[in-house]
């Protein structure tokens, strides 16, 4: 017997309710919709982001809907709309009891931006691709090379480690991949630190800063034009043959691989 009081009282707050959204719709169909009954809300993660203009979106609205009414709106193929914009992750429109309209909007963050071969677009932490905006450009990291999309998870990871680090920070400033692999751009001096594949990205991290404490603070970072970690506990440098400094250093250099090359000569000579 309960149960069954239970079922009823049940149906009925169904129908009431059903009454009452029935009511409102009715109601509300002929209001105008204006700009003050439009709520949009851009919904960000962590950082704030502005692809997406508020009075674009209400523009939007608008066009979709020339006659102005509630009951004219196509709420589905609006949300469909919202959802079809480049920068747009996720996007939920519903009106409220009282006729308002709601629009909640997330917009993706970039993690990277990609340039290469005169492309260029964003990727978000999705891995997703989408196209950079003429009115707004979001701070973020700067990758250039022949980076394909599998690549996009590994590539997020370094940026990670990046952002998150104030060392990798202060040092790091865009990525570059080459035919042998990945380098660091740096806004210390005019080096690059060569990490040779995403793999073990806080073992190759952690084996340039050991170089940068030990020694390349006690050095002008212009000495050298690459510093690689992508060898195991090992770091190579090259010098660089522009810095006056290392005139001498490279000139000995050449004479040693002259005396080498010669000595080749001369026994390959004998009989």
């Amino acid at each position: 017997m309960k149960n069954k009081y239970r079922i009823l009282k049940i149906l009925v707050t169904v129908v009431i309710l059903g009454f009452l959204l029935s009511f409102s719709l009715k109601r509300f169909s002929n209001l105008e919709i204006t700009d003050d009954k439009v709520s949009v809300k851009l919904n960000e993660a962590d950082k704030p982001v502005y692809f997406v203009d508020e009075n674009e979106v209400k523009q939007m609205v608008k066009r979709d809907n020339p006659s102005g009414r509630v009951g004219a709106l196509n709420i589905p193929d609006l949300e469909k709309k919202l959802n079809a914009i480049p920068a747009v992750d996720s996007a939920n429109v519903y009106l409220n009891l009282n006729g308002k309209l709601n629009i909640d909007i997330r917009q993706r963050v970039p993690m990277f931006r990609l340039n290469y071969k005169g492309k260029d677009f964003y990727v978000d932490e999705k891995g997703t691709e989408f196209p950079v905006s003429r009115n707004y450009s979001y701070p973020c990291m700067l990758v250039t090379g022949n980076i394909q999309p599998d690549e996009y998870p590994a590539l997020n990871r370094l940026v990670n480690k990046i952002n998150s680090d104030s060392f990798c920070r202060k040092y790091f400033i865009g990525i570059s991949k080459e035919k042998n692999g990945y380098q660091l751009l740096t806004d210390d001096g005019n080096y690059k630190v060569e990490i040779g594949d995403l793999d073990n990205i806080d073992f190759k991290v952690k084996g340039f800063k050991t170089f940068v404490e030990k020694y390349l603070v006690y050095q002008n970072p212009e000495k050298y034009s690459k510093i690689s970690v992508k060898y195991n506990n090992q770091i190579v440098t090259t010098l660089n043959p522009y810095f006056k400094d290392n005139d001498s250093i490279i000139n000995v250099g050449k004479k040693e691989l002259e005396k080498v090359e010669a000595q080749k000569t001369a026994a390959g000579g004998n009989p």
